[in-house]
Protein backbone atom coordinates (compact mmCIF):
# COMPACT_ATOMS: atom_id res chain seq x y z
CA UNK A 1 0.00 0.00 0.00
CA UNK A 2 1.14 3.81 -0.79
CA UNK A 3 1.56 5.26 2.87
CA UNK A 4 2.90 8.76 2.26
CA UNK A 5 4.02 10.71 -1.30
CA UNK A 6 6.21 13.79 -0.80
CA UNK A 7 6.72 16.13 -3.50
CA UNK A 8 9.09 19.43 -3.77
CA UNK A 9 9.72 21.60 -6.80
CA UNK A 10 8.24 19.33 -9.30
CA UNK A 11 6.41 21.25 -12.23
CA UNK A 12 3.86 23.81 -10.35
CA UNK A 13 4.29 21.90 -6.93
CA UNK A 14 6.38 23.44 -4.44
CA UNK A 15 6.28 21.17 -1.28
CA UNK A 16 3.55 18.59 -0.97
CA UNK A 17 2.86 16.08 1.54
CA UNK A 18 0.58 13.00 1.12
CA UNK A 19 -1.03 10.45 3.67
CA UNK A 20 -2.79 7.79 1.76
CA UNK A 21 -4.73 5.19 3.29
CA UNK A 22 -6.43 1.83 2.61
CA UNK A 23 -9.26 1.51 0.48
CA UNK A 24 -10.99 4.06 -2.05
CA UNK A 25 -8.96 7.35 -2.45
CA UNK A 26 -10.40 9.76 -4.60
CA UNK A 27 -8.66 12.97 -6.04
CA UNK A 28 -10.93 15.90 -7.42
CA UNK A 29 -10.11 19.55 -8.94
CA UNK A 30 -11.16 21.54 -11.82
CA UNK A 31 -8.89 20.93 -15.18
CA UNK A 32 -5.76 21.79 -15.02
CA UNK A 33 -5.04 22.10 -11.12
CA UNK A 34 -2.58 19.81 -11.20
CA UNK A 35 -4.03 16.02 -10.71
CA UNK A 36 -1.92 14.63 -13.45
CA UNK A 37 0.76 16.43 -12.00
CA UNK A 38 0.52 13.96 -8.85
CA UNK A 39 0.92 10.94 -11.44
CA UNK A 40 3.73 12.03 -13.40
CA UNK A 41 5.03 12.46 -9.85
CA UNK A 42 4.38 9.05 -8.69
CA UNK A 43 5.24 7.46 -11.96
CA UNK A 44 8.78 9.59 -11.77
CA UNK A 45 9.91 8.23 -8.51
CA UNK A 46 8.60 4.99 -9.90
CA UNK A 47 11.13 5.36 -12.43
CA UNK A 48 8.19 5.59 -15.23
CA UNK A 49 9.27 7.19 -18.90
CA UNK A 50 7.59 10.38 -18.90
CA UNK A 51 8.04 14.37 -19.25
CA UNK A 52 11.30 14.96 -19.68
CA UNK A 53 11.01 18.18 -18.06
CA UNK A 54 9.59 17.86 -14.44
CA UNK A 55 12.01 20.62 -12.18
CA UNK A 56 9.87 23.22 -11.15
CA UNK A 57 10.61 26.87 -12.93
CA UNK A 58 13.59 28.37 -10.38
CA UNK A 59 14.38 25.88 -8.32
CA UNK A 60 17.80 23.69 -9.21
CA UNK A 61 16.43 20.45 -8.80
CA UNK A 62 12.82 18.23 -7.73
CA UNK A 63 12.19 14.94 -5.92
CA UNK A 64 10.07 12.87 -5.15
CA UNK A 65 9.78 10.05 -2.08
CA UNK A 66 7.11 6.91 -1.71
CA UNK A 67 6.68 5.42 1.51
CA UNK A 68 5.21 1.94 0.90
CA UNK A 69 3.57 -0.59 4.07
CA UNK A 70 4.22 -3.88 2.58
CA UNK A 71 3.81 -7.32 3.56
CA UNK A 72 6.43 -10.07 4.47
CA UNK A 73 5.89 -12.06 1.67
CA UNK A 74 4.88 -9.25 -0.75
CA UNK A 75 6.58 -9.45 -4.35
CA UNK A 76 8.52 -6.28 -4.16
CA UNK A 77 11.21 -7.80 -1.24
CA UNK A 78 12.40 -10.74 -3.94
CA UNK A 79 12.97 -7.79 -6.89
CA UNK A 80 15.26 -5.59 -3.79
CA UNK A 81 16.79 -9.30 -2.85
CA UNK A 82 17.72 -10.00 -6.80
CA UNK A 83 19.25 -6.29 -6.99
CA UNK A 84 21.22 -7.30 -4.05
CA UNK A 85 19.00 -4.38 -1.29
CA UNK A 86 18.13 -4.95 1.68
CA UNK A 87 14.66 -6.40 1.88
CA UNK A 88 12.90 -5.51 5.42
CA UNK A 89 11.47 -2.60 7.19
CA UNK A 90 9.59 -0.11 5.23
CA UNK A 91 10.07 0.68 1.13
CA UNK A 92 11.12 4.13 0.72
CA UNK A 93 11.29 5.20 -2.77
CA UNK A 94 13.30 8.80 -3.42
CA UNK A 95 14.26 10.27 -6.85
CA UNK A 96 15.69 13.31 -7.55
CA UNK A 97 15.88 15.18 -11.08
CA UNK A 98 17.95 18.16 -11.76
CA UNK A 99 17.50 21.29 -13.73
CA UNK A 100 19.99 19.81 -16.02
CA UNK A 101 18.24 16.73 -16.74
CA UNK A 102 20.17 14.00 -14.60
CA UNK A 103 18.19 11.74 -12.37
CA UNK A 104 18.89 9.68 -10.05
CA UNK A 105 17.20 6.83 -7.45
CA UNK A 106 17.41 5.52 -4.14
CA UNK A 107 16.02 2.56 -2.32
CA UNK A 108 16.09 2.69 1.49
CA UNK A 109 18.88 5.18 1.12
CA UNK A 110 20.70 2.66 -1.20
CA UNK A 111 21.26 4.00 -5.13
CA UNK A 112 19.86 1.94 -7.67
CA UNK A 113 19.33 2.26 -11.48
CA UNK A 114 16.01 3.45 -13.02
CA UNK A 115 15.71 -0.43 -14.27
CA UNK A 116 15.28 -1.57 -10.37
CA UNK A 117 12.84 1.29 -10.07
CA UNK A 118 10.71 0.06 -12.59
CA UNK A 119 11.13 -3.67 -11.51
CA UNK A 120 9.83 -2.67 -8.05
CA UNK A 121 7.03 -0.60 -9.58
CA UNK A 122 5.18 -3.38 -11.70
CA UNK A 123 4.99 -4.99 -7.84
CA UNK A 124 3.32 -1.69 -6.38
CA UNK A 125 1.50 -0.19 -8.76
CA UNK A 126 -1.25 -0.88 -11.43
CA UNK A 127 -2.31 2.47 -13.57
CA UNK A 128 -5.33 2.00 -15.56
CA UNK A 129 -6.32 4.45 -18.23
CA UNK A 130 -5.65 5.87 -21.52
CA UNK A 131 -1.78 5.56 -21.11
CA UNK A 132 -2.01 2.10 -19.33
CA UNK A 133 0.79 0.64 -21.43
CA UNK A 134 1.59 -2.26 -19.32
CA UNK A 135 -1.05 -4.34 -17.21
CA UNK A 136 -3.91 -5.15 -18.66
CA UNK A 137 -3.29 -3.24 -22.14
CA UNK A 138 -0.59 -5.07 -22.82
CA UNK A 139 -0.96 -7.80 -24.52
CA UNK A 140 1.85 -10.22 -23.41
CA UNK A 141 0.45 -10.18 -20.19
CA UNK A 142 -2.84 -11.31 -21.40
CA UNK A 143 -2.10 -15.17 -21.18
CA UNK A 144 -0.82 -15.27 -18.03
CA UNK A 145 -4.15 -13.03 -16.41
CA UNK A 146 -6.46 -15.50 -17.99
CA UNK A 147 -4.00 -18.22 -16.32
CA UNK A 148 -4.70 -16.59 -13.42
CA UNK A 149 -8.51 -16.70 -13.96
CA UNK A 150 -8.50 -20.15 -14.61
CA UNK A 151 -6.29 -21.36 -11.85
CA UNK A 152 -4.29 -23.29 -14.67
CA UNK A 153 -1.36 -24.07 -11.91
CA UNK A 154 -1.65 -27.81 -12.36
CA UNK A 155 -2.45 -27.83 -16.07
CA UNK A 156 0.70 -25.81 -16.37
CA UNK A 157 2.97 -27.01 -14.27
CA UNK A 158 2.21 -30.42 -16.31
CA UNK A 159 3.09 -29.08 -19.83
CA UNK A 160 6.40 -27.25 -18.58
CA UNK A 161 7.32 -30.62 -17.47
CA UNK A 162 6.63 -32.27 -20.77
CA UNK A 163 8.46 -29.59 -22.39
CA UNK A 164 11.36 -29.88 -20.75
CA UNK A 165 10.89 -33.74 -21.84
CA UNK A 166 10.60 -32.76 -25.41
CA UNK A 167 13.69 -30.46 -24.98
CA UNK A 168 15.72 -33.53 -23.25
CA UNK A 169 14.75 -35.83 -26.23
CA UNK A 170 15.50 -33.27 -28.82
CA UNK A 171 19.15 -32.55 -27.44
CA UNK A 172 19.89 -36.51 -27.23
CA UNK A 173 18.97 -37.08 -30.52
CA UNK A 174 20.94 -34.10 -31.70
CA UNK A 175 23.77 -35.25 -29.77
CA UNK A 176 23.48 -39.20 -31.16
CA UNK A 177 22.87 -37.91 -34.64
CA UNK A 178 26.11 -35.95 -34.45
CA UNK A 179 28.15 -38.30 -32.76
CA UNK A 180 27.08 -40.69 -35.40
CA UNK A 181 27.93 -38.82 -38.51
CA UNK A 182 31.15 -37.79 -36.90
CA UNK A 183 31.90 -41.28 -37.00
CA UNK A 184 30.23 -41.98 -40.46
CA UNK A 185 32.82 -39.77 -41.73
CA UNK A 186 36.07 -41.92 -40.82
CA UNK A 187 33.89 -45.09 -41.50
CA UNK A 188 36.43 -46.24 -44.01
CA UNK A 189 39.59 -45.84 -42.06
CA UNK A 190 37.92 -46.93 -39.05
CA UNK A 191 36.79 -50.37 -40.53
CA UNK A 192 40.29 -50.96 -42.68
CA UNK A 193 42.37 -49.97 -39.51
CA UNK A 194 40.06 -52.53 -37.05
CA UNK A 195 40.39 -54.81 -39.93
CA UNK A 196 44.79 -54.33 -40.04
CA UNK A 197 45.06 -54.54 -35.98
CA UNK A 198 42.93 -57.61 -35.81
CA UNK A 199 45.10 -59.44 -38.54
CA UNK A 200 48.34 -58.61 -36.49
CA UNK A 201 46.88 -59.36 -33.50
CA UNK A 202 49.83 -56.81 -30.91
CA UNK A 203 50.22 -57.84 -27.28
CA UNK A 204 50.89 -55.59 -24.67
CA UNK A 205 54.89 -55.73 -24.36
CA UNK A 206 55.02 -57.74 -27.18
CA UNK A 207 57.81 -55.32 -28.94
CA UNK A 208 60.37 -56.00 -26.03
CA UNK A 209 59.80 -59.58 -26.04
CA UNK A 210 60.69 -59.87 -29.71
CA UNK A 211 63.36 -57.54 -29.54
CA UNK A 212 65.34 -58.95 -27.17
CA UNK A 213 64.59 -62.61 -28.96
CA UNK A 214 65.87 -61.12 -32.22
CA UNK A 215 69.41 -60.19 -30.06
CA UNK A 216 69.88 -62.60 -28.68
CA UNK A 217 69.28 -65.16 -32.25
CA UNK A 218 71.74 -62.59 -33.79
CA UNK A 219 74.72 -62.71 -30.72
CA UNK A 220 74.18 -66.66 -31.38
CA UNK A 221 74.82 -66.26 -35.06
CA UNK A 222 78.27 -64.75 -34.02
CA UNK A 223 79.49 -67.13 -30.78
CA UNK A 224 78.02 -70.38 -31.74
CA UNK A 225 81.74 -71.13 -34.24
CA UNK A 226 83.15 -70.39 -30.59
CA UNK A 227 81.75 -72.55 -28.45
CA UNK A 228 81.25 -75.42 -30.24
CA UNK A 229 85.45 -75.34 -30.90
CA UNK A 230 85.74 -74.62 -27.53
CA UNK A 231 83.18 -77.87 -26.64
CA UNK A 232 85.10 -80.34 -28.89
CA UNK A 233 88.38 -78.97 -26.89
CA UNK A 234 86.72 -79.61 -23.79
CA UNK A 235 85.36 -83.30 -24.93
CA UNK A 236 86.85 -86.54 -25.35
CA UNK A 237 88.80 -85.47 -28.27
CA UNK A 238 90.48 -82.76 -26.28
CA UNK A 239 91.07 -82.20 -22.55
CA UNK A 240 88.44 -84.82 -21.05
CA UNK A 241 90.42 -87.65 -23.39
CA UNK A 242 94.06 -86.38 -22.08
CA UNK A 243 92.99 -85.94 -18.67
CA UNK A 244 91.41 -89.62 -18.97
CA UNK A 245 94.35 -90.94 -20.34
CA UNK A 246 96.74 -89.55 -17.86
CA UNK A 247 94.66 -90.87 -14.78
CA UNK A 248 95.01 -94.17 -16.34
CA UNK A 249 98.47 -93.83 -16.86
CA UNK A 250 98.65 -92.62 -13.32
CA UNK A 251 96.73 -95.18 -11.76
CA UNK A 252 98.41 -98.41 -13.15
CA UNK A 253 101.71 -96.71 -11.73
CA UNK A 254 100.92 -95.94 -8.48
CA UNK A 255 101.13 -99.50 -6.81
CA UNK A 256 104.29 -99.36 -7.45
CA UNK A 257 105.24 -95.41 -6.82
CA UNK A 258 104.77 -96.45 -2.79
CA UNK A 259 101.91 -93.58 -2.24
CA UNK A 260 103.69 -90.76 -4.15
CA UNK A 261 101.42 -90.67 -7.05
CA UNK A 262 97.63 -90.67 -4.74
CA UNK A 263 97.33 -86.79 -4.17
CA UNK A 264 98.25 -86.42 -7.98
CA UNK A 265 95.64 -88.83 -8.85
CA UNK A 266 93.07 -87.12 -6.34
CA UNK A 267 93.53 -83.77 -7.84
CA UNK A 268 93.57 -85.30 -11.40
CA UNK A 269 89.82 -86.87 -10.39
CA UNK A 270 88.47 -83.22 -9.17
CA UNK A 271 89.78 -81.61 -11.98
CA UNK A 272 87.68 -83.99 -14.35
CA UNK A 273 84.49 -83.39 -12.27
CA UNK A 274 85.20 -79.37 -12.41
CA UNK A 275 86.14 -80.17 -16.64
CA UNK A 276 82.48 -82.44 -16.65
CA UNK A 277 80.90 -79.58 -15.01
CA UNK A 278 82.40 -77.33 -17.56
CA UNK A 279 81.60 -79.26 -20.91
CA UNK A 280 77.55 -79.52 -19.50
CA UNK A 281 77.70 -75.87 -19.17
CA UNK A 282 79.21 -75.76 -22.72
CA UNK A 283 76.81 -77.84 -24.10
CA UNK A 284 74.12 -76.35 -22.66
CA UNK A 285 74.69 -73.22 -23.67
CA UNK A 286 75.64 -74.27 -27.79
CA UNK A 287 71.71 -76.37 -27.35
CA UNK A 288 70.48 -72.97 -26.19
CA UNK A 289 71.87 -71.51 -29.11
CA UNK A 290 70.99 -73.73 -31.63
CA UNK A 291 67.74 -72.17 -33.18
CA UNK A 292 66.11 -72.14 -36.89
CA UNK A 293 66.99 -69.23 -39.02
CA UNK A 294 63.53 -68.75 -40.24
CA UNK A 295 62.51 -68.26 -36.71
CA UNK A 296 64.92 -64.96 -36.69
CA UNK A 297 63.21 -64.08 -40.09
CA UNK A 298 60.14 -64.57 -38.75
CA UNK A 299 60.73 -62.75 -35.48
CA UNK A 300 61.74 -59.72 -36.85
CA UNK A 301 59.46 -59.87 -39.82
CA UNK A 302 56.98 -59.30 -36.54
CA UNK A 303 58.72 -56.87 -34.91
CA UNK A 304 59.25 -55.32 -38.12
CA UNK A 305 55.67 -55.27 -38.69
CA UNK A 306 54.81 -53.84 -35.20
CA UNK A 307 56.86 -50.77 -35.48
CA UNK A 308 55.23 -49.73 -38.84
CA UNK A 309 52.00 -49.72 -37.79
CA UNK A 310 52.78 -47.84 -34.29
CA UNK A 311 54.39 -45.21 -36.68
CA UNK A 312 51.37 -45.07 -38.89
CA UNK A 313 48.89 -44.71 -36.14
CA UNK A 314 52.12 -42.39 -34.66
CA UNK A 315 51.07 -44.28 -31.25
CA UNK A 316 54.43 -46.82 -28.88
CA UNK A 317 53.92 -50.36 -30.26
CA UNK A 318 53.16 -51.29 -26.65
CA UNK A 319 49.73 -48.85 -27.32
CA UNK A 320 48.60 -50.66 -30.24
CA UNK A 321 46.40 -53.12 -28.26
CA UNK A 322 44.51 -50.21 -26.58
CA UNK A 323 44.47 -48.68 -30.08
CA UNK A 324 42.56 -51.77 -31.21
CA UNK A 325 40.43 -51.90 -28.68
CA UNK A 326 39.14 -48.21 -28.74
CA UNK A 327 39.11 -48.21 -33.44
CA UNK A 328 37.25 -51.51 -32.28
CA UNK A 329 34.36 -49.49 -29.78
CA UNK A 330 34.08 -46.37 -32.18
CA UNK A 331 33.07 -49.04 -35.20
CA UNK A 332 30.69 -50.85 -32.80
CA UNK A 333 29.53 -47.34 -32.33
CA UNK A 334 28.58 -46.53 -35.84
CA UNK A 335 27.40 -50.52 -36.32
CA UNK A 336 24.52 -49.94 -33.43
CA UNK A 337 24.30 -46.28 -34.16
CA UNK A 338 21.41 -46.61 -36.40
CA UNK A 339 19.79 -49.26 -33.74
CA UNK A 340 20.14 -46.15 -30.85
CA UNK A 341 19.16 -43.55 -33.33
CA UNK A 342 15.61 -45.39 -34.03
CA UNK A 343 15.12 -45.77 -30.25
CA UNK A 344 16.09 -41.92 -29.75
CA UNK A 345 13.58 -40.69 -32.40
CA UNK A 346 10.90 -42.73 -31.08
CA UNK A 347 11.53 -41.32 -27.49
CA UNK A 348 11.29 -38.13 -29.08
CA UNK A 349 8.04 -38.99 -30.77
CA UNK A 350 6.70 -40.13 -27.41
CA UNK A 351 7.69 -36.90 -25.75
CA UNK A 352 6.29 -34.82 -28.16
CA UNK A 353 2.73 -37.02 -27.93
CA UNK A 354 2.59 -36.30 -23.54
CA UNK A 355 3.52 -32.63 -24.16
CA UNK A 356 0.57 -32.47 -27.22
CA UNK A 357 -1.85 -34.20 -24.96
CA UNK A 358 -1.09 -31.63 -22.00
CA UNK A 359 -1.44 -28.46 -24.31
CA UNK A 360 -4.22 -29.77 -25.43
CA UNK A 361 -5.57 -30.02 -21.89
CA UNK A 362 -4.38 -26.77 -20.99
CA UNK A 363 -5.82 -24.91 -24.30
CA UNK A 364 -9.12 -26.61 -23.41
CA UNK A 365 -8.97 -25.47 -19.98
CA UNK A 366 -7.93 -21.39 -21.34
CA UNK A 367 -10.79 -21.87 -24.08
CA UNK A 368 -13.64 -22.56 -21.13
CA UNK A 369 -12.26 -20.21 -19.18
CA UNK A 370 -11.78 -17.41 -21.88
CA UNK A 371 -16.17 -17.98 -22.81
CA UNK A 372 -16.44 -17.70 -18.24
CA UNK A 373 -14.61 -14.30 -18.62
CA UNK A 374 -16.44 -13.05 -21.76
CA UNK A 375 -19.49 -13.72 -20.05
CA UNK A 376 -18.07 -12.05 -16.81
CA UNK A 377 -16.79 -9.03 -18.55
CA UNK A 378 -20.31 -8.33 -20.73
CA UNK A 379 -22.06 -8.56 -17.48
CA UNK A 380 -19.71 -5.79 -16.04
CA UNK A 381 -20.40 -3.65 -19.05
CA UNK A 382 -24.06 -3.37 -18.77
CA UNK A 383 -24.72 -1.22 -15.82
CA UNK A 384 -21.54 0.97 -17.39
CA UNK A 385 -23.63 1.95 -20.15
CA UNK A 386 -21.82 -0.49 -22.68
CA UNK A 387 -24.11 -2.96 -23.18
CA UNK A 388 -23.62 -3.63 -26.90
CA UNK A 389 -20.21 -3.19 -26.98
CA UNK A 390 -18.76 -7.14 -27.09
CA UNK A 391 -15.43 -7.96 -25.23
CA UNK A 392 -13.88 -11.09 -26.41
CA UNK A 393 -10.56 -13.26 -25.13
CA UNK A 394 -9.17 -14.61 -28.33
CA UNK A 395 -7.47 -18.08 -27.78
CA UNK A 396 -5.66 -19.26 -30.60
CA UNK A 397 -2.64 -21.09 -32.08
CA UNK A 398 0.99 -20.12 -31.49
CA UNK A 399 4.08 -21.49 -31.49
CA UNK A 400 4.71 -24.13 -29.06
CA UNK A 401 6.37 -23.05 -25.84
CA UNK A 402 6.79 -24.09 -21.84
CA UNK A 403 3.66 -22.45 -21.64
CA UNK A 404 1.44 -23.85 -24.13
CA UNK A 405 0.83 -23.10 -27.52
CA UNK A 406 -1.78 -20.49 -27.45
CA UNK A 407 -1.47 -16.84 -27.97
CA UNK A 408 -4.17 -15.07 -25.54
CA UNK A 409 -5.78 -11.26 -26.62
CA UNK A 410 -8.11 -9.05 -25.18
CA UNK A 411 -10.30 -7.58 -27.76
CA UNK A 412 -13.45 -5.40 -27.85
CA UNK A 413 -16.07 -4.00 -30.66
CA UNK A 414 -17.36 -0.90 -29.29
CA UNK A 415 -20.31 -0.93 -31.64
CA UNK A 416 -22.35 -4.20 -33.05
CA UNK A 417 -21.69 -4.88 -36.05
CA UNK A 418 -18.30 -3.01 -35.64
CA UNK A 419 -14.84 -5.46 -36.38
CA UNK A 420 -13.45 -6.56 -33.17
CA UNK A 421 -9.85 -5.29 -32.24
CA UNK A 422 -7.04 -5.26 -29.51
CA UNK A 423 -8.60 -3.75 -26.38
CA UNK A 424 -5.69 -1.08 -26.91
CA UNK A 425 -5.92 -0.22 -30.43
CA UNK A 426 -9.87 0.01 -30.40
CA UNK A 427 -11.05 1.55 -27.19
CA UNK A 428 -10.07 5.05 -26.39
CA UNK A 429 -10.76 7.55 -23.36
CA UNK A 430 -13.58 6.82 -21.57
CA UNK A 431 -14.92 3.33 -23.37
CA UNK A 432 -11.22 1.91 -22.43
CA UNK A 433 -11.15 2.74 -18.85
CA UNK A 434 -14.55 1.09 -18.65
CA UNK A 435 -13.71 -1.80 -20.05
CA UNK A 436 -10.81 -1.94 -18.02
CA UNK A 437 -13.12 -1.18 -15.06
CA UNK A 438 -15.31 -4.23 -15.87
CA UNK A 439 -12.38 -6.42 -16.60
CA UNK A 440 -10.68 -5.81 -13.46
CA UNK A 441 -13.77 -6.73 -11.68
CA UNK A 442 -14.27 -9.86 -13.45
CA UNK A 443 -11.06 -10.89 -12.80
CA UNK A 444 -11.39 -10.19 -8.94
CA UNK A 445 -7.82 -8.53 -9.10
CA UNK A 446 -8.32 -7.26 -5.61
CA UNK A 447 -5.71 -4.27 -4.41
CA UNK A 448 -5.36 -6.25 -1.20
CA UNK A 449 -2.97 -8.29 -3.35
CA UNK A 450 -0.54 -5.54 -2.24
CA UNK A 451 -0.59 -3.70 -5.37
CA UNK A 452 -2.35 -0.15 -5.55
CA UNK A 453 -4.56 0.65 -8.35
CA UNK A 454 -4.52 3.97 -10.31
CA UNK A 455 -7.28 4.85 -12.13
CA UNK A 456 -6.50 7.85 -14.12
CA UNK A 457 -10.66 9.65 -15.51
CA UNK A 458 -12.18 6.38 -15.40
CA UNK A 459 -15.19 8.17 -15.46
CA UNK A 460 -14.44 10.09 -18.75
CA UNK A 461 -17.86 10.99 -20.72
CA UNK A 462 -20.11 9.00 -18.31
CA UNK A 463 -22.33 10.53 -15.66
CA UNK A 464 -25.54 9.56 -14.08
CA UNK A 465 -26.56 6.20 -13.42
CA UNK A 466 -22.69 4.77 -14.93
CA UNK A 467 -20.82 7.03 -13.38
CA UNK A 468 -22.52 5.76 -10.28
CA UNK A 469 -21.64 2.07 -11.15
CA UNK A 470 -18.25 2.98 -12.05
CA UNK A 471 -18.17 4.41 -8.75
CA UNK A 472 -19.75 1.28 -7.13
CA UNK A 473 -17.05 -1.36 -8.81
CA UNK A 474 -13.92 0.64 -7.65
CA UNK A 475 -15.49 0.88 -4.23
CA UNK A 476 -15.62 -2.91 -4.74
CA UNK A 477 -12.21 -3.25 -5.62
CA UNK A 478 -10.80 -0.93 -3.04
CA UNK A 479 -12.31 -2.86 0.13
CA UNK A 480 -9.89 -5.18 0.93
CA UNK A 481 -6.78 -3.08 -0.63
CA UNK A 482 -5.96 0.38 -1.55
CA UNK A 483 -7.55 2.18 -4.82
CA UNK A 484 -6.46 5.75 -6.25
CA UNK A 485 -8.70 7.48 -8.73
CA UNK A 486 -8.49 10.56 -10.42
CA UNK A 487 -11.93 11.57 -11.37
CA UNK A 488 -14.70 14.55 -12.33
CA UNK A 489 -17.38 12.91 -11.49
CA UNK A 490 -19.33 13.11 -8.20
CA UNK A 491 -20.90 9.98 -8.12
CA UNK A 492 -17.71 8.29 -8.23
CA UNK A 493 -16.05 11.31 -5.32
CA UNK A 494 -18.72 10.35 -3.30
CA UNK A 495 -17.77 6.17 -2.90
CA UNK A 496 -14.59 7.90 -1.79
CA UNK A 497 -13.02 6.55 1.53
CA UNK A 498 -10.77 9.61 1.48
CA UNK A 499 -10.89 12.76 -0.60
CA UNK A 500 -8.23 14.83 -1.47
CA UNK A 501 -8.86 18.59 -3.41
CA UNK A 502 -6.20 19.47 -5.98
CA UNK A 503 -6.30 23.37 -6.46
CA UNK A 504 -4.05 26.32 -7.98
CA UNK A 505 -3.25 29.24 -5.69
CA UNK A 506 -1.00 32.26 -6.93
CA UNK A 507 1.87 32.92 -4.55
CA UNK A 508 4.27 35.52 -5.42
CA UNK A 509 3.32 35.94 -9.11
CA UNK A 510 3.46 32.35 -9.54
CA UNK A 511 1.30 29.33 -9.89
CA UNK A 512 1.10 26.83 -7.60
CA UNK A 513 -0.67 23.42 -7.22
CA UNK A 514 -2.18 22.48 -3.84
CA UNK A 515 -3.41 19.05 -2.58
CA UNK A 516 -6.04 19.28 0.50
CA UNK A 517 -7.51 16.66 2.39
CA UNK A 518 -10.90 16.92 2.87
CA UNK A 519 -13.66 16.32 6.13
CA UNK A 520 -17.14 15.71 5.67
CA UNK A 521 -17.87 19.51 5.44
CA UNK A 522 -15.17 19.90 2.44
CA UNK A 523 -16.33 17.56 1.16
CA UNK A 524 -19.69 18.31 0.77
CA UNK A 525 -18.55 21.28 -1.10
CA UNK A 526 -16.48 19.97 -3.23
CA UNK A 527 -18.81 17.47 -4.33
CA UNK A 528 -21.46 21.03 -4.49
CA UNK A 529 -19.06 22.33 -6.62
CA UNK A 530 -18.47 19.33 -9.20
CA UNK A 531 -22.25 19.25 -9.20
CA UNK A 532 -23.00 23.26 -10.14
CA UNK A 533 -19.67 24.79 -11.64
CA UNK A 534 -18.18 28.07 -9.84
CA UNK A 535 -21.85 28.88 -8.40
CA UNK A 536 -22.73 26.34 -5.86
CA UNK A 537 -26.25 26.72 -5.01
CA UNK A 538 -28.14 25.14 -1.93
CA UNK A 539 -29.80 22.58 -4.57
CA UNK A 540 -25.91 21.52 -5.75
CA UNK A 541 -25.11 21.33 -1.71
CA UNK A 542 -28.64 19.18 -1.46
CA UNK A 543 -27.53 16.65 -4.06
CA UNK A 544 -24.13 16.88 -2.45
CA UNK A 545 -25.04 15.58 0.61
CA UNK A 546 -27.42 12.69 -0.83
CA UNK A 547 -24.57 11.64 -2.46
CA UNK A 548 -22.73 10.80 0.54
CA UNK A 549 -25.73 9.60 2.39
CA UNK A 550 -25.58 7.26 -0.32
Amino acid sequence: MLRALEIRDMLIIDRLELDFRPGLNVLTGETGAGKSILLDSLGFVLGWRGRAELVRAGAGQGEVVAVFDLASNHAAWGVLREAGLPAEGELILRRVNTADGRKTGWVNDRRVSGEVLRALSDTLVELHGQHDDKGLLDPKGHRAILDDYAGTDAALEGVRKTWRGVGSARRDLSTARAALEAVRAEEDFLRHAVAELQALGPEEGEEAVLDARRRRMQAAEKIRDDIAQASAALGYEGAEGAMSGALRWLEGASEKAEGQLDAPIEALVRAMAELDEAARGVADCLDALDFNPADLEDCEERLFALRGLARKHQVMPDALPGLAAELSARLEALDAGEARIGGLEKALREAEAAYDAAAQALTAQRREAALRLDAAVAAELEPLKMGRAVFETEVVVGPDGPEGRDAVTFRVATNPGAPAGALNKIASGGELSRFLLALKVALHVEAGQGVTMIFDEIDRGVGGATADAVGRRLKALADDGQVLVVTHSPQVAALGAHHWRVAKRVEGGMTLSEVVPLGAEEREAELARMLSGDTVTEAARAAARALLDG
